[in-house]
């Protein structure tokens, strides 16, 4: 029985026709889907986004300044695959598909310091602009395949580092913090 998203991207043409549209196998889904956040039921993005947050929070070795950048870009290459097979499976860019919030997410925390309130804000201003596609993501975002679908996010996460780069080099987080 199909997850209720999955039948959210079927083509009209092939439910009306009585076609069953083929299974994506189960390892293109599972990181497709950053391991299955892209079949939450509400705000997959958001889900696949907090699943990166967590793991690069509680995985010591996975913040370090070398791992976070390569497992990045070795994510987004093996992402731009897997997004191209569920796109032709599902649609263009469909929700099922959160790899790309899991690489934006890890983008956007690359070349910080490991705080939780830098993690945090990042999370923040990375779901803001993943949502609100700024110039030039909404354009990448409208493209076909694996690659536009990884495009925008990325886009985002460097909208997200750039922010807090500038935040963190006039010490608005160590301001914050002696506030609180």
């Amino acid at each position: 029985m199909p997850l209720p998203s999955e039948s959210a991207g079927q083509n009209n043409t092939d439910a009306a026709a009585g076609m069953a549209r083929p299974e994506v196998p189960l390892t293109i889904k599972l990181i497709g889907s950053g391991f299955l956040t892209g079949y939450s039921p509400v705000a997959s993005g958001t889900a696949a986004s907090a699943l990166a947050l967590a793991l690069y929070l509680a995985v010591p070795w996975f913040s370090h300044p070398i791992v976070l950048p390569i497992v990045s870009v070795v994510t987004f290459m093996i992402g731009v695959r897997v997004a191209g097979i569920m796109e032709r499976m599902y649609g263009h860019d469909p929700a099922e598909v959160t790899i790309d919030e899991v690489v934006g997410m890890w983008l956007s925390l690359v070349a910080l310091p490991v705080d939780l309130l830098v993690a945090v804000s990042a999370f923040f201003l990375f779901r803001f602009f993943d949502i609100v596609k700024p110039f030039p993501a909404r354009r990448l975002d409208s493209m076909h395949g694996g690659l536009g679908i990884m495009l925008d996010d990325v886009i985002a996460a460097a909208y997200t580092n750039m922010i807090l780069q500038i935040l963190i080099a006039f010490s608005f987080f160590d301001i914050v913090r002696t506030i609180l």
